[in-house]
């Protein structure tokens, strides 16, 4: 059966393949759950808990890794062949359009959740988007609590090592495996990519916890110098100087503790 007219730009032609069709051009609905695999009209059904449970975290890891110049997309519908238009679970791609098709960019990376689906399936879904171009296809297989890279040349799922991270063009920073399965992990995993893109929020935080810092150490400092030199500590002085935000009230305080005669006299400055 000849391909429908594109709907969505020009054909793509990739080195040694044959045309494709526009990514935009589709066989399924969009915005249902309709899916066409080779030929084979399917529905996406709802998830069970590990499998909602690990996409849900898989978006929240992925999303805060995601390189300027890049978009993350959850079930994104992608005409990966003639017979083949069906969504990736979490994907990255290039922001804007391809000028080469007019068109959004292919995935550079997708992600699936493998769970209840047969691995048959899966194994086509990587067949497919690799055929298509997609660079990277991760496979994040529940039961087994792994997480494959599909390899085109050997046809087959590769186990990543489960210390391991995952590096790439399209990622801020690397990514810990076990993130994908370690709520804990993943909030670590998080808060560096955030600290790595220099968030105005994390930012803040770091400077105000280094103010407390060094707020912390130059009140010790005024009440180990008063304490070096003898001098009784009245309750009200020591809270006073503990309390204190101040930095530069704490540096003057700082010079006078060497030289009063009373801890009380710090407090007095002109």
């Amino acid at each position: 059966m000849a391909p429908p007219a594109s709907a969505g730009g020009a054909a793509l032609k990739l080195p040694g393949a044959s045309s494709f069709p526009s990514l935009d051009e589709r066989l399924a609905q969009p915005e249902t759950r309709e899916e066409v695999l080779r030929g084979e009209r399917v529905l996406a059904q709802p998830a069970l808990a590990p499998h909602g449970d690990l996409h849900f975290g898989l978006d929240y890891v992925l999303g805060a890794h995601v390189s300027p110049g890049f978009i993350g997309s959850t079930d994104l519908l992608t005409r990966a062949a003639h017979d083949s238009d069906f969504a990736t679970d979490t994907c990255i791609r290039r922001a804007g359009d391809d000028p080469g098709t007019g068109t959004r960019y292919l995935e550079e990376v997708a992600f699936e959740v493998v769970h209840a689906q047969p691995l048959k399936k899966a194994t086509e879904r990587a067949e497919d988007w690799s055929r298509r171009g997609v660079r990277r296809i991760f496979g994040v297989f529940v039961k087994k609590g792994t997480v494959e890279e599909w390899v085109p040349k050997a046809k087959r799922w590769r186990a990543l090592d489960p210390g391991g991270v995952v590096r790439d063009p399209c990622l801020l920073r690397p990514i810990a495996v076990k993130a994908v399965f370690d709520a804990g992990v993943a909030d670590d995993e998080v808060a560096r990519a955030l600290e790595a893109k220099n968030n105005p929020v994390i930012v803040a935080i770091k400077a105000e916890s280094e103010a407390r810092g060094e707020q912390r150490g130059l009140a010790a400092a005024v009440l180990a110098v008063l304490a070096n030199r003898g001098l009784a500590i009245p309750p009200r002085v020591r809270e006073a100087i503990q309390r204190s935000e101040d930095l530069a009230r704490l540096h003057r305080w700082l010079a006078r503790a060497m030289v009063v005669a009373t801890a009380d006299e710090v407090l007095d400055e002109p």
